[in-house]
């Protein structure tokens, strides 16, 4: 392990939460030990796979908005400005039921980092799921090849950044492009490049979802975002900003 940084597997939300938080000593256990705390419950609350969570007696109608966790219609809201920011190529109701993971996850994983920066640990990286959130640096983030396991098409370096991807290499076509009402077509993966995970991680799906050339329009247009498409011929393709941000050795091109 790496001196003087701290790590730490979590599983949660179906997936694994990694921690490494340059620092150590008894206030950080103590500290991951509250984020993993929150982890589980966020879990609690929103999980779609989960009959008593809150997101889905609400769904139910068991219980109304203002008996849920507080946090429930603060997410809701978010879903809604993304789906408004993205044309509804985003959704909360991926077929027909209402399931806000799409914000959920990248938006657990951003809350982690916020209580680690919070409490003086500027110098970390956070992932869910493979969607990474990154304090100060500099940070070296791979993206995972979609069609050749194991390697990487890039690899994405910086201060301060989240990387998320969205793609078919792990859970096959399972992005619905809403308007269609069927799997999205014409992308292995899709990875956007931003600073803060929660609505990276969102504007990624719905990106993906518009497929390869609205989509890459779509996140060129967005200030601060940069992406790179794998199309399943194996082709890259990005937007004008991406190369900066990748390292120079592995650099698409």
């Amino acid at each position: 392990m790496t001196a003087g940084v701290r790590r730490h597997a979590e599983h949660v939300m179906g997936t694994v939460f990694s921690f490494a938080v340059h620092g150590g000593g008894r206030e950080l256990e103590d500290l991951l030990a509250r984020i993993v705390v929150r982890l589980h419950r966020i879990d609690e609350v929103f999980s779609p796979y989960r009959a008593d969570s809150d997101i889905n007696r609400f769904e139910r109608g068991e219980i109304a908005l203002g008996a849920c966790d507080p946090e429930v219609a603060e997410v809701l809201a978010r879903c809604r400005e993304v789906a408004a920011q993205t044309d509804g190529f985003f959704t909360m109701r991926p077929g027909g039921v209402l399931d806000p993971s799409g914000w959920v996850k990248g938006w657990a994983v951003e809350e982690a980092s916020r209580a680690l920066r919070e409490a003086g640990y500027g110098r970390h990286c956070v992932s869910g799921g493979g969607d990474v959130q990154t304090a100060g640096g500099p940070w070296r983030v791979g993206i995972a090849d979609p069609l050749r396991p194991g390697e990487v098409v890039a690899v994405v370096t910086g201060n301060d950044v989240a990387v998320a991807t969205s793609g078919t290499a792990e859970r096959g076509a399972h992005i619905v492009d809403p308007y269609r009402g069927r799997p999205a077509q014409g992308l292995a993966s899709l990875t956007l490049v931003g600073e803060r995970l929660a609505r990276v991680d969102a504007w990624t799906t719905a990106a993906f979802a518009m497929g390869p050339d609205r989509g890459l329009a779509w996140a060129a247009a967005q200030p601060g975002i940069e992406a790179l498409a794998v199309l399943p011929t194996g082709a890259t393709r990005w937007t004008p900003g991406f190369p900066a941000r990748t390292d120079a050795a592995r650099a698409v091109g």
